[in-house]
């Protein structure tokens, strides 16, 4: 399965993003508050980078609390790492294994139109095993 299937019906305009001259705290605040783990980073339309629990945690661990005045600029992870609508969700699996990230945004040239975690493609993984299981049920019922 591709990754466009996944993203099929969510809207790029709901990503939940931030300005690389965004202060860290903020971004803390909008982890929090969405309960969510990473938000891509916009520079002049386009993606810049990526910051994540992760990228605070190092950089509160370096320099305690004034981390939190810092921009997400000097704590991102960049370049983001990417995938696009057409890369198979195996694919991506093994790119975030291999990388270590658990984030990816998905790109049609320079545009994201989609933000994908590792959650999303573990449940498309368990979806097609269980529809597999029950095509199985269903054919040696009938065998």
């Amino acid at each position: 399965m591709e990754i466009a299937r996944l993203i099929a019906g969510r809207s790029s305009a709901e990503i939940v993003r931030c300005d690389a001259d965004a202060r860290v705290r903020d971004v803390v605040a909008t982890l929090a508050r969405r309960r969510i783990g990473a938000l891509p980073v916009m520079e002049g339309g386009r993606v810049a980078g990526i910051v994540s629990e992760r990228d605070v945690l190092y950089c509160l661990a370096e320099e305690g609390g004034a981390a939190l005045d810092r921009s997400v600029r000097e704590v991102m992870t960049a370049p983001a790492i990417t995938a696009t609508p057409a890369t198979k969700v195996d694919e991506a699996l093994s790119l975030m294994t291999r990388r270590r990230i658990r984030h990816l945004p998905v790109m049609e040239g320079e545009v994201m139109c989609g933000f994908i975690s590792i959650g999303d493609l573990v449940k498309s993984r368990i979806d097609e095993a269980e529809r597999e299981a029950a095509a199985m049920r269903d054919y040696i019922r009938t065998a």
